[in-house]
């Protein structure tokens, strides 16, 4: 059995789908920064599945993938500083009773 186009579409969707739920149903920033990743990561299955089944040869899909791979990191970066700044500040890392931007 070969794995086509499809098998790494289905791949991706579940994958995304779980970055979603745990990104919609988590209290804890950290848990959600995971959530992100676990989407991003789906994005890179699907630009790679499609650039060797749609375009084989070119490089492409490839190279978005590493822009992704890239901004990924400086998101994790990003959102786990904030995350431990909101710590050392408030005391918690649930975003529920993170409130400090409110009136």
């Amino acid at each position: 059995m070969t794995l086509g186009l499809t098998h790494f579409l289905v791949l991706s969707t579940l994958l995304f789908c779980l970055g979603l739920f745990a990104m919609l149903t988590r209290r804890n920033a950290v848990a959600i920064l995971m959530g992100v990743e676990l989407m991003l990561n789906a994005a890179n299955i699907n630009l790679v599945a499609f650039n060797k089944y749609v375009a084989p040869g070119a490089l492409n899909g490839q190279v978005f993938a590493l822009v992704v791979i890239t901004l990924a990191a400086c998101e994790a970066g990003v959102g786990l500083a904030l995350v431990m700044s909101a710590y050392r500040n408030l005391e918690t890392v649930h975003v529920d009773e993170i409130n400090v931007m409110k009136w």
